[in-house]
């Protein structure tokens, strides 16, 4: 093996193992930037040497080996004995000899558990959204800060400030490396959802950029999504949201052309939907439905997602049930937002006029007055009544809107033919 292959090996090592290396020296530690920084010296470790020695057998348990000392060694040289530190100090002074057979069954111990805690911790409502984002494809994606940087479209230095911030509020605010519990569980878990599916939707339509789609953001969001699924079997938000990220992805691969344009849902090959994640994506939906979470809102965009993955061709699409669903999110949880999609199902059930009068009534809503889909969805309805002059304008206020090049490029497009179908009548 080459020394490039080597490296590329430790990159995949990495990902699989960091969260949980982490996790389990941030029980110990109490301290997640400590916890990180130690399983980073391991990884520079490894770099260095597995080049020359070669990938150990069990790389993972090498990687949290070297870890666990290099915790060990920080303790004993900086003699940490006061507050979080104080017992753990306190045993090492006193009992050297056995230290490490401890240590080690200690952060071998429920590992599940420390990883459910890391998750939370990282997404900890002391911190802002874009700092929770940041720390969780960090600490539990194992992506580096460039990694998250090209992601976002953020500077690198924006991205490691917002790190290194997040780490300092979480130690300035001792913030205790535990599962909340109560009612304080559901609040919490709200959080740590609206992370991961922020992280799905940047993938799924990415904000900006010229690239439409970044499925690795996809992919790391599943991942996560599936571990804290794992982790909380019993909790039926998690699988609501599971289950909406499954079908979705699993268009992924017709949600594109050959030179990365979009292809809007009722135009793309379902062949090429992927059968797998919608059977998965099918089976979180109905355990999210069995735990009593069919109202959740997660749970409801899944099932309206569900009814396009169960559709064979576009036009065997039960919209009616797709428009009810959404008069439900709609009481369950009212945003403009949802009166727009809402709005577009009555349009695909009743006609274009009906839904135009919905997206009508959401014209002088503040909240969507830069949504660049709000003038996009007009502009189809538009189009769909001939009013051609009417839809290119809606076109071309979409297209300045919004910041992602190619669906900018496809309003453009629609833009244009709207202006051709003008002139000639």
């Amino acid at each position: 093996m080459t020394a490039t292959d080597t490296h590329r090996s430790i990159e995949a090592i990495w990902r699989i193992e960091s969260a949980r290396i982490i996790a389990g020296l941030a029980r110990m530690l109490r301290d997640v930037g400590l916890a990180e920084e130690l399983a980073q010296d391991a990884l520079v470790t490894a770099l260095e040497q597995w080049p020359q020695t070669g990938v150990p057998d069990n790389p993972g348990a090498w990687l949290m080996t070297t870890a666990k000392h290099r915790a060990i060694d920080r303790l004993r040289r900086h003699q940490l004995m006061e507050r979080k530190h104080e017992e753990i100090a306190r045993e090492l002074e006193a009992e050297q000899a056995d230290a490490m057979p401890r240590f080690d069954a200690m952060l071998d111990d429920d590992i599940g558990d420390d990883l459910l805690r890391l998750i939370f911790t990282a997404c900890h409502p002391a911190l802002p959204a874009e700092s929770r984002v940041a720390l969780t494809l960090r600490l539990l994606g194992g992506l580096s800060t460039v990694e998250i940087a090209r992601a976002f479209l953020q500077p690198e230095p924006t991205i490691a400030q917002r790190i290194v911030r997040a780490k300092r509020t979480l130690a300035e605010k001792q913030v205790p490396f535990e599962v909340p519990r109560g009612e304080e569980l559901a609040e919490r878990l709200d959080a740590v959802l609206g992370v991961i599916y922020l992280v799905f939707n940047e993938g799924y339509t990415a904000t900006a950029g010229d690239d439409w789609m970044r499925p690795a953001l996809c992919e790391e969001a599943l991942r996560l999504g599936r571990i804290l699924a794992g982790l909380m079997p019993r909790q039926a938000p998690v699988f609501g949201l599971l289950a909406l990220m499954e079908l979705q992805a699993s268009r992924t691969h017709a949600r594109s052309g050959p030179g990365g344009e979009p292809i809007r849902l009722l135009e793309q090959n379902r062949a090429r939907w992927d059968r797998l994640l919608i059977q998965r994506g099918l089976a979180a939906l109905e355990r999210a439905q069995q735990l009593g979470g069919g109202t959740e809102p997660y749970t409801l965009q899944a099932a309206i997602a569900a009814c396009h993955a169960r559709a064979a061709v576009a036009e065997q699409t039960d919209w009616n049930r797709i428009a009810a669903l959404y008069a439900t999110l709609a009481a369950v949880a009212p945003s403009p937002v949802v009166e727009l999609n809402r709005a577009v199902a009555v349009a695909m059930a009743n006609g274009p006029a009906a839904g135009l009068v919905l997206v009508d009534a959401l014209r002088d809503e503040p909240l969507l007055a830069n949504y660049h889909l709000l003038p996009a969805v007009r502009g189809d309805l538009l189009e769909k009544l001939e009013r051609h002059d009417e839809a290119r304008a809606e076109f071309e206020r979409a297209a300045a809107l919004t910041r992602n090049a190619r669906e900018r490029e496809l309003l453009q497009t629609r833009a244009a033919a709207c202006a051709q179908h003008a002139a000639t009548g």
